[in-house]
């Protein structure tokens, strides 16, 4: 839980499809065999919010091969979705109440906040990668994260468990977990986000600029979706068009990007 923006949520019509499988994850099967298949980490609000699998559905099917969402959470997201309302458009302003009600709530859910933090969950994702691939024998294994999960796959693209990440808005992160990423990285970001700001992505982005023509670097590109602010990949307000265009170009971005980097 970065920043209030991690409160918002806006929930996107139609109903999953898909089937809960291996350690309660929510499976989005292909229509065809699969060697491949994608994690989707959510952000904080876990399976409990559905558009999480509705984006796997999107991505099973657009993608031709399956889709994973673990539960991050093992059950206890920290927080609901709509606990409070804050600016959904670029220029809006949260305001003294708003971060007054933010707080309140951050105090309220602070053993969640305990129970889901970066060791804890990060070992949860894992030792589901070992028994997926166990279980499955995917030949490679991409991860798209958002908000607190882009944070998550950032962090495990340090290890070998990734082939290739999507990332979008992020939650906090360090220099030193940018220098560790060691996959290939696609970014959408934010043009206002609180919990990915201009100095952490200016700070990434020149992190893995700075690799060019070096053993450690790793494909990489960072797009700017204008008119959008934190959580707008994955929990939009599609009444708002510059949100809606900026939610439909990050997955375009996604399915592209693993096009390139997961299935060619």
């Amino acid at each position: 839980m970065s920043c209030p923006n991690c409160f918002k949520g806006e929930i996107l019509a139609g109903e999953p499809t898909g089937t809960i499988s291996i350690q309660g994850a929510y499976y989005a099967q292909s229509s065809e065999p699969s060697t491949r298949a994608v994690l989707l980490l959510t952000d904080i609000f876990g399976l409990r919010l559905k558009n999480s699998k509705i984006l796997a559905d999107f991505f099973a099917e657009q993608l031709k091969c399956d889709v994973w969402v673990p539960d991050l959470f093992d059950g206890k997201p920290p927080v609901e979705v709509h606990e409070m309302k804050i600016p959904e458009r670029v220029g809006e302003k949260i305001g003294f109440f708003g971060y007054l009600t933010f707080f309140w709530i951050f105090l309220k859910r602070f053993p969640l906040v305990i129970r889901s933090r970066p060791s804890v969950v990060d070992q949860r994702v894992t030792t589901f990668i070992n028994a997926l691939k166990a279980e499955k024998k995917y030949e490679k294994l991409g991860a798209v994260g958002y908000c607190f999960g882009g944070a998550v796959a950032v962090r495990i693209g340090a290890t070998n468990l990734f082939d290739t990440i999507v990332v979008c808005h992020p939650g906090g992160l360090s220099t030193e977990q940018f220098k560790a990423l060691k996959v290939p990285s696609s970014w959408a970001c934010a043009e206002e986000d609180m919990g990915f700001k201009p100095a952490a992505r200016a700070a990434a982005e020149a992190e893995l600029a700075g690799r060019k023509g070096k053993p450690n670097f790793v494909e990489y590109e960072f797009i700017d979706h204008k008119g959008t602010t934190h959580g707008f990949a994955a929990r939009p307000n599609l009444a708002y068009p510059e949100v809606k265009a900026g939610f439909e170009a990050a997955l375009q971005q996604t399915v592209e990007w693993f096009k390139k980097t997961l299935l060619a």
